[in-house]
């Protein structure tokens, strides 16, 4: 009897768990699965850095008369160093703010080192493949060179109180998460732009709750 009650009470339950349904959603809807970087952490952190960059009247000085009538600033997108303890996709949060700024129609930007290995191998096989008209074939040593360089930082601080009488059982999970980007002048060295967006994320556990 008590066998038989026990498979009458996870029946339903492995009935529901093998049950799965998958659903479209709104990118831009916030995310809240957990504490850890996550989508909404990455739109708003670049989204912040976009606005800043395109506003800033710093890099006004860049409009020079010797360059025509196209005064976009050009870029190179440098590297986005991950120093928190959790693997993050940097080169995504590189990719957004280099797709927006250059949608934004003040910024130009050269080609970052993925890119330049492409365009390399392309240009040797135009030179070297015969396929080619010679007078039509790209060349080396044309390429344009980079006025700005944005890089920065992503770093976190993470914090946790266990479980205890006093909170009732209940876990608690902090998580701090910090952007720093810097848009430094490739000729002179000078930091001409820097701008930080910080995140703060907390998770509470109750006792019945995994982790």
């Amino acid at each position: 009897m008590k066998a038989l009650s026990t498979t009458l009470i996870l029946f339903p339950l492995a009935l529901a768990s093998a049950c799965s349904s998958t659903k479209y959603g709104d990118p831009k809807d916030t995310e809240t699965v957990n504490i850890d970087w996550g989508s909404t952490d990455l739109q708003t952190m670049s989204g912040k850095m976009v606005e800043s960059l395109k506003n800033s009247p710093s890099l006004a000085y860049f409009d020079r008369h010797d360059k025509g009538e196209d005064k976009r600033v050009i870029c190179y997108m440098g590297e986005i160093r991950n120093e928190t303890n959790k693997h993050v996709n940097t080169e995504a949060v590189s990719d957004v703010i280099r797709t927006d700024l250059l949608q934004s129609g003040r910024f130009r930007f050269v080609a970052d080192k993925a890119g330049q290995g492409e365009i390399g191998e392309q240009v040797r096989f135009q030179q070297e493949s015969g396929r080619f008209d010679p007078k039509r074939a790209m060349e080396f040593g044309k390429q344009i060179g980079a006025e700005v360089i944005v890089y920065g930082t992503l770093s976190s601080i993470d914090k946790r109180k266990g479980r205890s009488l006093e909170s009732a059982g209940q876990k608690t999970e902090d998580k701090y998460i910090l952007l720093v980007l810097n848009a430094a002048n490739v000729e002179t060295g000078e930091i001409m732009w820097s701008e930080k967006s910080e995140i703060r994320k907390t998770q509470k556990t109750g006792l019945f709750g995994s982790g």
